[in-house]
C-alpha cells in the first residue's frame, strides 16, 4: 500500500522525540555545567572577602601593636602596612572614631 506523502504520518511524533533526545541531553549537560561553573566562581569570590577581612584584622591589628594607636584610614593602612587587593571587586568602609577605639571596617562585594 502506498501512503500519500501528505498524509501525517500517525506514528510520527515517537521518532521524532527520540530524534530530539541529543539535543535535550546535550543541552541538560550544558545547563549543569554552567551551573557548576557559577557554583565555583560564587565560592571563589566568598573565599577572596573572607581572605581581605582577615588580611584587614591582621594589619589594624599589627600597627595598634607596632604604633601604639589604631590606623586613621584605609589609606594609612595601604601605604604603611602594604594591604592590597582589587578595587573592582571589593569595597571597603573604614570608620575610625579615635586612635584609641578599634575601627568599623565592612567589605562589601561589588557585582
Amino acid at each position: 500500500m502506498r501512503r500519500n506523502r501528505f498524509e501525517p504520518n500517525p506514528l510520527g511524533i515517537v521518532p521524532r522525540l527520540i530524534s530530539l533526545l541529543p539535543l535535550l541531553v546535550g543541552i541538560l549537560i550544558l545547563i549543569f555545567f554552567l551551573r557548576g561553573i557559577q557554583s565555583v566562581s560564587d565560592t571563589t569570590a566568598a573565599k577572596q572577602q573572607e581572605s581581605l577581612e582577615t588580611a584587614l584584622a591582621r594589619s589594624i591589628a599589627q600597627c595598634y601593636a607596632v604604633e601604639g594607636m589604631y590606623p586613621p584610614s584605609l589609606a594609612y593602612i595601604k601605604q604603611h602596612y602594604g594591604l592590597t587587593y582589587d578595587e573592582s571587586k571589593f569595597m571597603i568602609d573604614y570608620r575610625s572614631d579615635g586612635s584609641n577605639l578599634m575601627p568599623e571596617v565592612i567589605v562589601l562585594p561589588i557585582n
